[in-house]
């Protein structure tokens, strides 16, 4: 199960019909939209028998946490797998500790233009995933451009 912490749009119209659009009510009870639920929620939810074992949160800026506040978090949740969703600066996260953050991360995706980029330790066979194929040629210009 997977839950997804709408920090920064919470359960707005946009979105719901984002989540429709990409077909994830037929998730059904496996994917969870969690409304603004602020860090020390979260972290009991997490703490729960039973809890989903993925959780996103979106994004990093809203939960207003210091790298310290990040740390913590993540050691008292070792059992789960946290993604922080985060504002950038060009290709870089917003703010220090969100470049902190990404510097503890095991695994970086900057994504552009419709492609994911691999910034961590796992590259995989080309280093990139192509979300969404014609908005990456027209955003590309049909180049094979890779992220430096």
């Amino acid at each position: 199960c997977v839950a997804y912490d709408s920090l920064e749009e919470g359960t707005a119209l946009t979105m719901i019909n984002t989540l429709r659009r990409y077909g994830m009510d037929e998730a059904g009870n496996r994917f969870r939209l969690l409304d603004c639920e602020k860090m020390d929620e979260l972290g009991a939810r997490m703490d729960r028998h039973k809890s989903p074992d993925f959780y996103v949160i979106d994004s990093f800026q809203y939960t207003q946490m210091t790298y310290r506040e990040y740390i913590a978090f993540k050691e008292a949740h070792r059992d789960k797998l946290i993604i922080f969703i985060s504002h950038a600066e060009g290709k870089m996260p917003a703010g220090v500790a969100a470049r902190k953050v990404m510097y503890d991360a095991t695994l970086k995706i900057y994504v552009e233009g419709f492609k994911a980029f691999s910034k961590g330790r796992f590259i995989g066979p080309s280093g990139e995933f192509v979300i969404w194929r014609e908005g990456a040629e027209r955003y590309w210009g049909g180049k094979n451009e890779k992220q430096d």
